[in-house]
């Protein structure tokens, strides 16, 4: 009997790992949010007794624009209060050190080409807003790809400005 060990050169390594990546990437792909419903997202920072990076829903209840966790703590702005709109695009590099390690092992420069797939973009949206005693204060919210326009438009409609 015959035994055939497979090796695997730097090209089909290379091949392997971006059909991997890629089929992880499909995989864990986030759909925007229907109309009406909550957004759910990261609070950087910027609401009173919020802490910062929780994750929760964003939503518009009333005349109060309300972030809640998943406990049902969290804070509330005033719409009336908001003052600007800003939202922006982020990119992350996700995978940590696991996958940064497996980019510098990854022979002929595979680990450039490794690097196309590990990024995911974020929107971001910052809110200037005006408390009870006329201090100005900044919030930011982190959410998936494309729901920021969701929440700008609805905040929008309720004759809030945005800055482009």
């Amino acid at each position: 009997m015959i035994l055939k060990i497979r090796t695997f050169t730097p090209l089909r390594l290379i091949v392997t790992s971006l059909m991997t990546l890629g089929a992880l990437s499909l995989s864990a792909e986030e759909k925007t949010a229907a109309p009406g419903d909550k957004l759910h997202v990261t609070h950087i920072l910027g609401f009173e007794g919020v802490s910062k990076n929780a994750n929760g829903d964003l939503f518009i209840d009333g005349d109060a624009l309300r972030f809640q966790k998943s406990d049902n703590s969290g804070g509330q702005v005033a719409i009336r209060s908001i003052q600007d709109i800003l939202v922006s695009t982020q990119d992350k590099q996700v995978g940590g050190t696991a996958l940064m390690l497996g980019r510098a092992a990854t022979p002929y420069g595979g680990g450039r080409v490794i690097a196309l797939f590990t990024h995911k973009k974020y929107d971001v949206v910052s809110l200037k807003y005006q408390d009870a005693d006329g201090g100005v204060h900044g919030a930011l919210f982190q959410l998936p790809k494309g729901q920021a326009e969701t929440l700008k438009s609805r905040l929008e409609a309720r004759g809030l400005h945005a800055t482009r």
